[in-house]
């Protein structure tokens, strides 16, 4: 789903609501306008207003904490990454292959994760059947430590690579649980509602249809925030990729 075409066909149906429900004010005979008619509907809208703004509420800390995790993620996996150079470094001078294969593998995922262009799904496919950290794992396993000390630098490498893979695969099962759409609908749906009742209980001007567009306008933009924060590795609000930056520049010194 595209975030900025959901956002404006979000912003149109709210805002259609106001017309529709400016259009059946006109039409509606004057008893039904009545103060008790309209305290009635104001208890049906504060019903409505109230549901709507919990479950925005809720969506917008679930997209925030999620992409949170992730930038914590790749946080994590840069120290990480820069840790199992270092220890790769202390046992020595033979895994200098392994330690070049560390630095091509995070500069692949720089160029797959955050390229000039947003990322497609061809280039997700091909972070999924990338093999560098499974070589790099299976170089490390294949060491034949001679001391105590190499012993329990590899088991310490061995666990920092499994780490890092077990990242990856989290963030890739992570971007196969998109936003389900009968939510999204039905969230809609109450807006559009909520946004109809307003326009039969306000008069038709210019301002009243103003500040009901600038309305549509700010919940299609919450909208489109979470949709953004539930995709944090694509779209405009990407993860920072400073950390696995700077990692890439420590790699091999």
């Amino acid at each position: 789903m595209n975030s900025t075409i959901i956002a404006l066909a979000s912003a149109g149906c709210v805002f259609g609501g106001t017309l529709l429900g400016l259009a059946i004010r006109k039409a509606l005979p004057e008893h039904h306008l009545s103060n008790d008619s309209k305290d009635a509907v104001k208890l049906g809208v504060g019903m409505i207003s109230m549901m709507a703004a919990l479950v925005l509420g809720l969506l917008v800390s679930s997209a925030k904490n999620n992409f949170d995790a992730t930038n914590k993620a790749i946080t994590d996996g840069g120290a990480k990454v820069i840790l199992l150079d270092r220890v790769l470094l202390s046992y020595g001078p033979e895994t200098k292959e392994l330690r070049e294969g560390l630095r091509q593998a995070v500069a692949a995922t720089l160029e797959l994760l955050w390229p000039e262009e947003p990322l497609t799904d061809a280039a997700l496919t091909a972070f999924e059947s990338g093999q560098g950290m499974e070589n790099l794992l299976q170089g490390i396993r294949a060491l034949q430590p001679k001391t105590d000390a190499q012993r329990a630098l590899q088991t310490q490498a061995q666990q920092l690579g499994n780490d890092l893979l077990l990242t990856r695969w989290l963030q890739i099962e992570q971007a196969q649980i998109p936003l389900p759409t009968p939510f999204l609908v039905v969230l809609l749906f109450w807006l559009t509602m909520l946004y109809g009742s307003f326009g039969l209980l306000a008069p038709r001007n210019a301002t009243v249809i103003t500040v009901m567009f600038v309305g549509a306008l700010a919940l299609a933009s919450a909208l489109f925030l979470i949709l953004e924060m539930n995709r944090p590795m694509t779209g405009f609000m990407k993860v920072s990729s400073g950390p696995m930056r700077k990692a890439l520049e420590h790699l091999g010194r």
